[in-house]
C-alpha cells in the first residue's frame, strides 16, 4: 500500500514549451493518486521559449507548483542544486529529482515513494533492471549509458545496474548531506557521482521507463565525466574514497 508522505519533485526545465501541458497533466494525475506533493520547476536563462512564463502562469493558479528562477546557473548541476535547496527550505520529507518532457514517466513516482517509505534513504531509477526499459532513444545514448554504468561500477566498486539515470529520490537528511558536499561534476556525470557518494546508504533501484532523451551528449560533458571518474578512482585506489 502507498503511504501518504510529504513529498515534492524537482524538475529542471529548458525550452519545454511544446511538452509542458502533457507533462503537467501527467504530474497532476499522480498528485491526485498520492493525495499530495509539490513540484518545483527550476528555470534559468537556457530557456529561450515560453517555458518560464508557462511555469509562472501555472504557479499563479495552482499552489502545488512553484517556479524556481535561477539565472545564475552555470550548468545543469547548479539547476539541480537550486531545486534541492528550494525543496529543503520548503520542509519536504522526500524529494524526487526527475526530467521534464515525459522522458521520465511521472507514474513511477508512487514506486519511489513506496521504496523510500520502506526504510531506504535513497532510491535510484534504473532502465536496466527487470521492469525497466528504454524507448525512442538513439543507440549512441543507450550505448553511453550502458558502457558508462559498466565502467563506473568497475572503477568505483559500485554495483548498481544503472549509474547514469537522472530519476531518483532522497530522504531529507540524505539530500541535505548531498547539498552540503562540494560536488565535482559540472555535467551529467553528476548522476554517477551521487550514486558513488551515497553507496553506503540504504538504497534501492526502481524500474523506470525512459523515452525520447536528447540524442546528443556534448564533448565537454564526456570530458567532465572522465575527469570526475578518474578523480574518484584514484581516491579509491588510495583507500580514501569519500562517502556521505
Amino acid at each position: 500500500m502507498y503511504e501518504k508522505t510529504d513529498w515534492c519533485a524537482i524538475v529542471p526545465l529548458a525550452n519545454e514549451e511544446a511538452d509542458f501541458d502533457p507533462f503537467v497533466k501527467a504530474l497532476g494525475d499522480v498528485m491526485e493518486i498520492t493525495e499530495g506533493g509539490k513540484v518545483y520547476f527550476v528555470v534559468d536563462t537556457v530557456s529561450k521559449d515560453r517555458t518560464r512564463e508557462l511555469c509562472d502562469e501555472l504557479a499563479a493558479r495552482d499552489s502545488r507548483f512553484q517556479t524556481v528562477w535561477s539565472p545564475d546557473n552555470r550548468n545543469v548541476v547548479d539547476a539541480y542544486l537550486a531545486g534541492f535547496r528550494a525543496a529543503l527550505q520548503g520542509g519536504h520529507e522526500i524529494i524526487i529529482e526527475m526530467d521534464a518532457g515525459l522522458s521520465h514517466d511521472p507514474r513511477a513516482i508512487p514506486m519511489f515513494l513506496r521504496v523510500l517509505n520502506e526504510g531506504n534513504e535513497c532510491a535510484f531509477g534504473s532502465r536496466f533492471i527487470n521492469g525497466g526499459s528504454v524507448t525512442d532513444s538513439s543507440w549512441k545514448r543507450w550505448f553511453l549509458s550502458r558502457v558508462g554504468t559498466l565502467l563506473a561500477n568497475g572503477m568505483l566498486g559500485t554495483r548498481l545496474k544503472d549509474m547514469t539515470s537522472g530519476y531518483q529520490g532522497f530522504h531529507r537528511e540524505t539530500l541535505q548531506k548531498l547539498v552540503d558536499y562540494s560536488l565535482l561534476s559540472k555535467a551529467h556525470f553528476y548522476q554517477t557521482e551521487v550514486r558513488f557518494l551515497l553507496r553506503k546508504r540504504r538504497l534501492m533501484e526502481v524500474p523506470i521507463h525512459y523515452q525520447a532523451p536528447s540524442p546528443r551528449v556534448s564533448q565537454n560533458a564526456i570530458a567532465d565525466s572522465f575527469r570526475v571518474l578518474f578523480h574518484y578512482f584514484r581516491l579509491r585506489l588510495a583507500l580514501r574514497a569519500p562517502s556521505i
